[in-house]
């Protein structure tokens, strides 16, 4: 498969419509998980997705076949919640969690709170962190992997990853979620 992904891509830059079709459904779901991680809403998260393959359709020709076409296409819609976030911050926080609720067990209704709030505890950190953190626990990305993604050093990597979890869990102390560790 993907071995298949070079020929795909050759294809669409020689203006085949249906083979674009088919690297766009190939890879949809990935870019609308992240897209929706890093938005927390389903509209902004559809948006993104369709400006990501627009960017992807007329930036084909930049992928360098010799990496991986994940990060790359990864990268693009990063890049595009990171511009729909920053417009965002004119406007107060609106986030709603869309999980479909299986019964009314109190493990659901917890798990949904959970998820809230390190949605929450997500959009109220630096772009940067989140971006890696979103790349590394969600898309399960390896640090190289992120580096390599957003060209910027292992070890900044590391770091934006390490900061976002330590801020993720105060903000969710800070607001009664988690108790906190003592040391």
């Amino acid at each position: 498969m993907a071995d298949e992904l070079p020929m795909l891509v050759n294809q669409c830059l020689a203006g085949d419509e249906f083979s674009f079709s088919r690297l766009i459904e190939r890879f949809r779901g990935q870019v609308y998980g992240l897209c929706y991680r890093m938005l927390g809403q389903r509209e902004d998260a559809e948006d993104a997705t369709q400006e990501t393959f627009v960017r992807v359709a007329k930036n084909l020709h930049r992928w360098d076949p010799e990496r991986k076409f994940e990060p790359w296409l990864l990268t693009i819609a990063g890049n595009r919640c990171r511009t729909k976030l920053s417009k965002r911050k004119r406007r107060p926080a609106h986030f709603t969690l869309e999980v479909p609720i299986a019964d009314n067990s109190e493990e659901v209704r917890q798990g949904q709170q959970m998820a809230e709030e390190i949605n929450l505890a997500l959009s109220g950190i630096r772009a940067e962190y989140r971006t890696a953190f979103q790349l590394f626990h969600f898309s399960e990305m390896g640090y190289a992997e992120i580096a390599q993604s957003l060209e910027v050093p292992l070890g900044t990597v590391k770091t934006w990853v390490h900061r976002a979890r330590r801020e993720i869990v105060t903000k969710l102390q800070n607001r009664g979620v988690v108790c906190a560790q003592k040391q």
